[in-house]
Protein backbone atom coordinates (compact mmCIF):
# COMPACT_ATOMS: atom_id res chain seq x y z
CA UNK A 1 0.00 0.00 0.00
CA UNK A 2 1.22 3.20 -0.65
CA UNK A 3 0.57 6.94 1.04
CA UNK A 4 1.24 10.01 0.00
CA UNK A 5 3.18 12.35 2.50
CA UNK A 6 4.09 15.80 2.55
CA UNK A 7 7.62 17.46 2.87
CA UNK A 8 8.85 20.82 3.77
CA UNK A 9 11.82 22.00 6.16
CA UNK A 10 11.58 24.10 9.10
CA UNK A 11 13.62 27.30 9.89
CA UNK A 12 16.27 25.18 11.36
CA UNK A 13 16.75 23.26 8.45
CA UNK A 14 14.92 20.00 10.06
CA UNK A 15 12.76 17.93 7.64
CA UNK A 16 9.60 17.68 8.59
CA UNK A 17 7.36 14.58 7.20
CA UNK A 18 3.49 14.22 6.91
CA UNK A 19 0.99 11.51 6.14
CA UNK A 20 -2.38 13.41 5.85
CA UNK A 21 -4.28 10.67 5.58
CA UNK A 22 -3.06 8.99 8.96
CA UNK A 23 -3.91 11.45 11.81
CA UNK A 24 -0.88 12.03 13.75
CA UNK A 25 1.59 10.51 11.91
CA UNK A 26 4.65 13.13 11.68
CA UNK A 27 8.12 12.14 11.29
CA UNK A 28 11.12 14.43 10.64
CA UNK A 29 14.89 14.09 10.01
CA UNK A 30 18.27 15.86 9.83
CA UNK A 31 18.46 15.09 5.96
CA UNK A 32 15.54 14.25 3.50
CA UNK A 33 16.05 10.62 3.07
CA UNK A 34 16.41 10.28 6.88
CA UNK A 35 13.11 11.63 7.44
CA UNK A 36 11.07 9.73 4.27
CA UNK A 37 12.95 6.53 6.25
CA UNK A 38 11.00 7.45 9.35
CA UNK A 39 7.89 8.13 7.94
CA UNK A 40 8.22 4.72 6.33
CA UNK A 41 8.86 3.27 10.07
CA UNK A 42 5.91 5.29 11.06
CA UNK A 43 3.42 4.26 8.73
CA UNK A 44 4.17 0.75 8.47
Amino acid sequence: MKFNVTIDRDEDGVWIVECPSIPGCVSQGQTKDEALENIADAIY
